[in-house]
């Protein structure tokens, strides 16, 4: 059964997409079954990954709303282990038709439940945002990891995000964890870098991961060409550290695993 993680952070600009598509990657290229859903309406995850979302006729919004399946709608990557649930910019009216819908913070969970078995994981990318779609997420998830930019405001809205958080925890889904922080976009030449490196790890201590996300071009040109950076180019920096971040979250599994 899939470990299912949701990469979030409603403040845009932090490498949410560029982690949830390196992330995913990286799991694939380790030998782990994965799928990337794509839950943000900019369909940035799907683009990519080589996916045109003006030419899909099913995504992740038909499996949503109108109960289309899974099955139906997951598309391969030119990566091995890798499959996509994509998204088109027509998610964005998810938010209000989810209101309509009685189990609306549970529609997710139910589009991912006859596939899970498949995966070892399942990445879910969110939008910049805390609305329903966001939140079914959430509610779908094991974990959550929040990439947080190694700038001056990289702490401005962590607290009520973490409070979204802790409300999903205490009603829609009891067993949803905070699968760590992860710093991005850090540049060694900056000294303001640093700094918010290590007051975010003072604050947040075990929550925050030991691989830190550097500032590489060719994370930055891998989307362009459809392609992760470890597809990329595999011996950049960007690719090094996101199958670092993968080695990571496989090695806390492994006690799960021997228990």
């Amino acid at each position: 059964m899939a470990k299912i993680i949701a990469i979030a952070n409603q403040k845009g600009g932090v490498g949410k997409t560029t982690t949830a598509i390196n992330l995913a990657a990286s799991l694939a290229v380790l030998e782990r079954k994965t799928l990337l859903i794509d839950a943000d309406p900019q369909a940035n995850a799907s683009s990519g990954l080589g996916i045109e979302p003006d030419s899909l006729e099913k995504s992740v919004y038909e499996c949503m709303i109108d109960e289309i399946s899974a099955e139906e709608t997951i598309v391969k990557t030119t990566t091995p282990n890798l499959d996509l649930l994509p998204a088109r910019i027509d998610l964005v009216g998810a938010e209000v038709e989810l209101t309509k819908i009685e189990d609306r913070e549970y529609r997710l969970k139910k589009v991912i439940e006859p596939v899970k078995d498949r995966y070892d994981y399942i990445i879910i990318d969110c939008s910049p945002s805390l609305g329903l779609v966001t939140i079914n997420a959430f509610v779908a998830s094991n974990s959550v990891i929040i990439p947080v930019q190694c700038q001056y405001f990289a702490l401005e809205g962590l607290g009520k995000l973490l409070n979204t958080i802790k409300i999903v925890q205490n009603g829609l889904n009891t067993s949803l964890d905070i699968e760590g922080i992860l710093l991005t976009m850090f540049d060694t030449r900056l000294r303001l870098n640093k700094q918010v490196a290590e007051d975010v790890r003072r604050h947040l201590k075990q929550l925050v991961f030991n691989t830190i996300i550097y500032n590489n071009i060719k994370l930055a040109e891998a989307p362009s060409h459809g392609l992760s950076a470890i597809m990329y180019d595999a011996n950049s920096t960007g690719a090094i550290n996101y199958m670092n971040l993968a080695g990571e979250i496989i090695q806390r599994e492994k006690p799960q695993k021997n228990s």
